[in-house]
């Protein structure tokens, strides 16, 4: 598999969106920015490291593109492709 991949494609192999259409109407929306800038194309390139952070029904995500995927296949394979920034704990200097 290519280390970069369509934006749009993407989206639906990781399964955040069910369809491609509706994976351009979220880009085309507004709501998809690549690494803190808005994207607007649904073609863009996207990388492992790039960072997404995706306005959906559920919420804000953010996550961390760690590669691509050959099809959209169940949610197991899919899991593999991203890791949520969000979920991370942080580290916090706790002086007391």
């Amino acid at each position: 598999m290519s280390l970069n991949q369509r934006l749009d494609k993407w989206l639906v192999y990781a399964r955040f969106v069910k369809h491609r259409s509706d994976a351009d109407a979220l880009i085309e929306g507004g709501h998809v920015r690549l690494n803190r800038q808005r994207v607007s194309k649904t073609g863009h390139a996207l990388k492992p490291g790039d960072v997404l952070t995706l306005t959906l029904y559920s919420g804000v995500r953010v996550i961390k593109i760690l590669g691509a995927a050959p099809r959209r296949g169940p949610a197991s394979e899919a899991q593999l492709l991203y890791e949520d920034v969000a979920e991370n704990p942080t580290t916090q200097n706790q002086d007391a």
